[in-house]
């Protein structure tokens, strides 16, 4: 028999889900996803989250509640008459009214190896801390916040020159999967649940802006690993006088490189650029308003010699 799944999530991260627990033979009884938001080139036109738009796809229909704090809402939550609720990165916190509005509950898809990066961004900092593994854990939600038993998980190797948009990719397709398999086995009533250890618990804070900016002072390693903790979105970045202009310019990939000098100074023609320990080569920029482009086309525009200090 097919379970009765309530569908909860925002992103595209999320779509590969929805669409594998659809493609197993699930009666998906209501998708519910932020209200759209205002897009577009100009900001003004209302668009709808990537899962609003892969449930209207597969015919399903859609709830866009702001919160849950309407009774009513709650009520409605319930009268779907699910079996279970999946969430995946939906955006909001349940109350206790909705993570009991199903007969078996709600089961989280989290991109981490729990305890460690609980919270909102868990891929950006497993990088960030130069982590060598990560993974996706599906969790049986309760009221703290990514603190509940996990069902099932899934391990990923994380390489040494992997973003955080290459990482996204490949976990929320290791998600789809580790879902369906963890609802098969609901299903069966063979779904184990542990709790989480008290040690090694650490939080993935949201990226805050202030955080982007590149520190050439830190040692190469550290600042690899920022630079691909926030490629693609938001972008490390840093400020260079360019024809006498201050610019602004993201860098997308780096790699280390073997070489010295004082930290921010870019030190050859391939942009090998000193930090406060070795050295790191920037491999893909993108200027404000431009494309991304690789470091060989970069340069034919923007003139960053040796010397050049970067900021």
């Amino acid at each position: 028999m097919a379970l009765r799944i309530i569908f909860m999530g925002t992103p595209e991260f999320s779509v590969p889900t929805l669409r594998a627990l659809k493609a197993a033979g699930h009666v998906i009884v209501a998708v519910y996803t932020q209200p759209p938001r205002p897009g577009g080139r100009r900001g003004l036109d209302l668009q709808k989250s990537p899962v609003h738009q892969a449930a209207e796809l597969l015919g399903i229909p859609v709830f866009t509640p702001l919160n849950f704090k309407d009774p009513e809402e709650r009520a409605r939550f319930r009268a779907h008459a699910a079996d279970v609720a999946v969430v995946v990165a939906y955006g909001l916190l349940l109350p206790m009214e909705v993570l009991e509005g199903t007969r078996l509950g709600c089961y989280n898809g989290h991109a981490s190896l729990l305890p460690r990066w609980r919270g909102a961004a868990p891929i950006q900092r497993a990088i960030m801390a130069g982590d060598d593994k990560t993974g996706m854990m599906v969790m049986k939600m309760e009221k703290g916040l990514d603190t509940g038993p996990v069902a099932l998980t899934a391990e990923v190797e994380i390489a040494k020159d992997t973003t955080a948009g290459e990482l996204h990719d490949r976990l929320m397709q290791v998600g789809a999967r580790a879902m369906v398999e963890a609802m098969e086995k609901l299903e069966a009533d063979e779904l184990p649940l542990t709790p989480q250890p008290q040690d090694g618990v650490l939080y993935a804070a949201k990226i805050d802006k202030s955080e982007t900016r590149i520190d050439f002072t830190r040692p190469a390693a550290v600042v690899h690993d920022h630079i691909r903790g926030l490629s693609p979105f938001p972008g490390a970045w840093f400020e260079a006088v360019i024809a006498g202009r201050t610019e602004r310019i993201k860098v997308l990939a780096s790699s280390l490189a073997e070489a010295k000098g004082e930290a921010g100074m870019v030190l050859d023609d391939r942009l090998t650029v000193a930090c406060g320990e070795g050295a790191i080569r920037l491999i893909r920029l993108q200027k404000a308003g431009g494309k991304p482009l690789d470091a060989e086309t970069f340069l034919r525009g923007t003139a960053l010699a040796a010397g050049t200090r970067l900021a």
